[in-house]
C-alpha cells in the first residue's frame, strides 16, 4: 500500500510542489502526495479539513525556502502535524537557505532535496 505524504509549501513555491508531485506520479512510486493549497486566505473550515487530511497521512514533507517564514498556512500545517504526532521532514526547496528557520520547524530535520533523501524517509514511515 502506498504511503500518503502531505506536502506543505508556501504558495510562492507552488512550482516546487508541482515538481515534487510529478516525482510521485512515477509508475513505481511507493507514495502519493496530498496538499490543501488554497489561492485565497484560509479560514477555520480550511483548518478543519486540512487537519483531517494531515491526520490521514503517514508523514508531512515540508518544502523549506525563504518564503516559509511568512507562509502562515504552511506554518500552521507544520504546527498541526506536530500536534497530531505525524512525522515531519523538511527538504530545501533551493540552494538559497534561510539564515534562520521559523520556530515551527524546531526539531525538524531539513535535508537536501534528493530522490534518495525523500524516498528513504518515506520508507521509514
Amino acid at each position: 500500500m502506498a504511503k500518503r505524504v502531505f506536502t506543505s509549501f508556501a504558495i510562492e513555491d507552488k512550482t516546487l510542489r508541482d515538481f515534487l508531485v510529478g516525482q510521485a506520479k512515477n509508475e513505481n512510486s511507493p507514495f502519493e502526495f496530498v496538499d490543501m493549497s488554497v489561492k485565497q486566505p484560509w479560514d477555520s473550515a480550511w483548518k478543519t479539513k486540512c487537519r483531517t487530511k494531515i491526520k490521514g497521512c503517514d508523514g508531512v514533507l515540508v518544502i523549506v525556502t525563504n518564503n516559509t517564514k511568512n507562509a502562515d498556512g504552511q506554518l500552521w500545517e507544520i504546527k498541526c502535524a506536530k500536534e497530531e504526532g505525524i512525522p515531519v521532514r523538511g527538504i530545501w526547496g533551493n540552494q538559497d537557505h534561510p539564515a534562520t528557520l521559523p520556530s515551527e520547524l524546531s526539531g525538524v530535520k531539513v535535508v537536501n532535496w534528493t530522490w534518495s533523501n525523500i524516498s528513504n524517509w518515506i520508507s521509514s514511515l
